[in-house]
């Protein structure tokens, strides 16, 4: 035995540790517990009542984008759904045999069309942000899709320990192949989930923060940590719809970049606008969105011919 043991000392550490990790549930992956967290576990039970009726959020919003140099009038739509989310592969749970790998999330889809001269642009991104965010800090994932007559491009962020993993693609030579990681950090694009699952805990004063995925495709600029100062204040003017409402504030000091978020103060926190101010072609330009319209809806139930009429009551 005692022979064995000399023998194989290194191999006998090594299993130890590996079986160690496993019942510390310390992988690469983020591994849930056994049971994933209740949303009503962690958050107010408003919450679970609003989100969990088996209906998404829609929001349409009026847009004007800076592209090019100037303003484009568009629209923008802004959902949210409450859906179970595998943290191994970190997509969508749709089995029963993946429910106890799969953890609830706020996911969050912002689309923005807009013409520019004679041009269409269509833009994507999908954020998939835990809701229990004492078992897990970080947003798993983001998707951001770029079409325009030119081509297109489609870049994603998996989370892994203490990093990011970037890939992407693109018909623009310098972004045609991406495969990198940039640290973790607060992503911008989960700012917009955080603030409707718990808008009280969002962070303020000089943070790091990896900017919004949107804008990068539009600006062309590689993914990683930039210093951000971050306020939230009482808004006070009359541009967008509500009441007793607040704007989050983001400042990127060496990127002479700004984001204003704009929401209710009150539950359930509906995002009633933004704007977003940078340079485009030398001209320092401030992109708008405004609320139009809110409705709850189970969207994916209704892909009937006659089903248009709904789209047409959301959009007008």
């Amino acid at each position: 035995m005692k022979q064995f043991v000399t023998k194989n000392f290194l191999l006998i550490i090594l299993i130890l540790a590996v079986g160690f990790a496993f019942a510390m549930q310390v992988t690469i992956f983020q591994t849930p517990p056994a049971t994933p967290p209740a949303v009503a576990a962690v958050l107010p039970a408003a919450f679970t009542t609003y989100w969990q009726t088996g209906k998404a959020e829609v929001n349409t919003y009026r847009l004007e984008q800076a592209e090019a140099g100037a303003l484009h009038k568009g629209e923008a739509r802004l959902i949210f759904a409450v859906e179970d989310f595998r943290t191994d592969t970190q997509v969508r749970s749709e089995t029963e045999a993946s429910r106890d790998k799969s953890i609830p999330v706020l996911r969050a889809n912002l689309s923005r069309q807009f013409v520019v001269g004679m041009q269409d642009y269509a833009l994507h991104t999908s954020v998939f942000t835990p809701i229990n965010s004492l078992v897990f800090l970080n947003t798993l994932k983001v998707s951001t899709s770029a079409q325009d007559w030119s081509g297109h491009s489609y870049r994603q962020l998996n989370y892994r320990t203490n990093e990011y993993q970037v890939t992407g693609k693109s018909y623009v030579e310098p972004e045609a192949d991406e495969a990198y990681t940039v640290p973790k950090a607060l992503l911008e694009d989960e700012l917009w989930s955080r603030i409707r699952i718990a808008p009280d805990k969002l962070p303020i004063g000089e943070i790091q923060l990896i900017p919004g995925t949107m804008t990068a495709r539009l600006r062309h600029r590689k993914l990683e940590p930039l210093a951000a100062k971050v306020k939230l204040e009482p808004y006070e003017g009359v541009l967008y719809p509500g009441k007793l409402l607040k704007a989050y504030i983001i400042e990127y000091p060496t990127d002479d970049r700004s984001l204003r978020i704009i929401f209710e103060g009150v539950f359930p926190h509906r995002i009633v606008g933004w704007a977003e101010t940078y340079p485009s072609k030398n001209n320092l330009l401030t992109s708008r969105a405004v609320l139009k319209k809110t409705i709850q809806s189970d969207y994916w139930n209704h892909n009937a011919p006659a089903d248009t009429s709904l789209r047409a009551e959301l959009l007008n």
